[in-house]
């Protein structure tokens, strides 16, 4: 195996070919800027002949003085090539189909004419004076013999890299290792890979690919590409430096951010158990594997694999699997002290919500341990409920009035709305004089089925720079809502 792997990044080429992903310019250009330092290799940053949007977003990501190589993906034909010339990059990858399929049936070619064509493209990028990188498409599909003939070719040609695509993701590890061992008895150059991952082998036989004297890898993040993606490039990076001990350029503290970037950028969320990145890679909810984990991280946790080394946190989870270790140790780092009776009764409390089927945040956890502590009982409150008025008027804005205990003193105010729910909370604002006080999130959940229905509503309230999460019970939406927000309220003026 090679010592060093180079990474090269094609989630801005193939990336951008996953069903529904559309990148414009702008975002492309902060994708590539966040590629850059993550310490790519190669950034392939489009196919400039696809489109005129293309071709100038590669020009300018060609051109921002970024320390990776950026690459323009071109057919083996010479208007192709001369647009990638155009855009300024700095490599050109250059394709052909090599596969009896698609010369049968795509291309309505010979072998030889292939052969010409293949050979022709590459020696036209090296008489340009810039490296190119071939691509035999279909590789894995290809007679061998003829595979290692258009390599060959292209290598004497002048192709500094030779990738082997496996284009559909049919392949398995052990073929894949010795498709690349046999290339490699004629392939002199760098052996480059690109996996699809249609039977969710992409990683594994891109691993092999190394393992059998690959020296570079094409990736995208978060796995995105074609059909069912390609090779994602956490999982390939991670399990190249942790279990295979190879180095790569990859400053892999910035993977996590940057697969959120690009989750955000193409509107493709990863799953949640989805590896390095997922929001389960490094949670834990069993009580065993939390006490585990709190004693010693590798002890349900992969050796040598850390949540900080990708820029990632660890998550105690809370649940009907949760353990008091877990709960405890949550608490602390929320700063709550509790005994070991209290801690007990916290932990059957979320046990309980759990066993319903409820999901149990930070905020939650907060509220169960103020409950038990006294510390939001009625004396203690800072604003409380005396009496609450609806008018609705059909044609009209709602019109709420409200008597609100403001520190003892009784407060009243009447404020109109786009609904019950908001008139209600502008009413209670403008009662206790906080008016900066932002409703910021709002999710309402029916606990019991049928028009009467408990309802439960959590929300996000902030005011300045302080936030917290409230909720709220009751069989009338607008009595939750008002619960939910006056015990936000009491929490973030208390």
């Amino acid at each position: 195996m090679p010592r060093k792997i180079k990474i090269f990044d094609t989630t801005l080429r193939d990336g951008e070919q996953t069903p529904g992903v559309a990148l414009t310019a702008d975002k492309k250009t902060e994708i590539a800027r966040a590629l850059d330092e993550l310490k790519v290799d190669i950034i392939e940053a489009g196919f400039p002949a696809s489109s005129d949007g293309d071709f100038k977003s590669v020009k300018t990501i060609a051109n921002l003085g970024l320390d990776a190589t950026v690459c323009g993906l071109a057919r083996a034909l010479k208007p192709d090539i001369d647009k990638c010339i155009d855009a300024d990059v700095h490599l050109v990858h250059t394709f052909i189909s090599t596969s009896p399929q698609h010369l049968k049936y795509q291309m309505g070619k010979t072998e030889e004419e292939v052969y010409a064509m293949a050979v022709s493209a590459v020696d036209y990028v090296k008489d340009h004076g810039i490296d190119c990188l071939f691509s035999p498409m279909d590789a894995t599909r290809s007679n061998v013999d003829y595979l290692k003939k258009v390599c060959i070719g292209v290598q004497g040609a002048g192709a500094k890299i030779i990738n082997i695509p496996d284009t559909v993701g049919q392949m398995y590890p052990h073929a894949m290792y010795d498709l690349i061992k046999e290339m490699r008895k004629v392939i002199t150059v760098d052996i480059d890979v690109h996996c699809h991952n249609d039977f969710g082998m992409a990683v594994a036989n891109t691993l092999a690919s190394v393992e059998a004297g690959a020296n570079q890898v094409q990736v995208a993040v978060n796995g995105l590409g074609e059909r069912a993606g390609n090779a994602d490039l956490e999982q390939v990076v991670m399990a190249l430096e942790i279990l295979y001990g190879r180095k790569t350029r990859i400053k892999t503290e910035n993977i996590y951010k940057t697969s959120k970037l690009v989750e955000r950028m193409t509107g493709i969320r990863v799953m949640p158990n989805f590896p390095i990145v997922g929001d389960n890679a490094f949670a834990h909810e069993s009580g065993i594997h939390t006490h585990g984990v709190l004693k010693k991280a590798e002890t349900f946790e992969p050796t040598g694999l850390t949540p900080d080394m990708v820029g990632a946190k660890r998550k105690l989870v809370l649940g009907k699997h949760v353990g008091i270790h877990g709960v405890e140790a949550k608490l602390k780092e929320l700063g709550i002290d509790v005994s070991k009776e209290q801690l007990k009764e916290i932990t059957n409390k979320v046990k309980s919500l759990g066993d319903l089927g409820k999901r149990v945040v930070e905020d939650d956890l907060a509220a169960i341990a103020d409950d038990l502590l006294g510390r939001d009982s009625k004396e203690k409150r800072f604003v409380e409920l005396a009496d609450l008025e609806l008018n609705l008027k059909f044609g009209r804005k709602p019109v709420a009035s409200v008597d609100i205990l403001v520190n003892g003193k009784r407060k009243k105010a009447t404020e109109e709305g786009v609904g019950p729910v908001d008139a209600a909370l502008n009413a209670i604002r403008g009662a206790i004089g906080e008016k900066d006080i932002r409703l910021d999130e709002y999710h309402l959940d029916a606990i019991t089925g049928g028009s009467n229905a408990l309802a439960d509503v959590t929300i996000r309230v902030s005011k300045g720079e302080k936030v917290t999460m409230a909720r709220g019970v009751h069989e009338d939406v607008v009595m939750a809502s008002v619960i939910a927000f006056l015990n936000g309220v009491n929490r973030l003026i208390k």
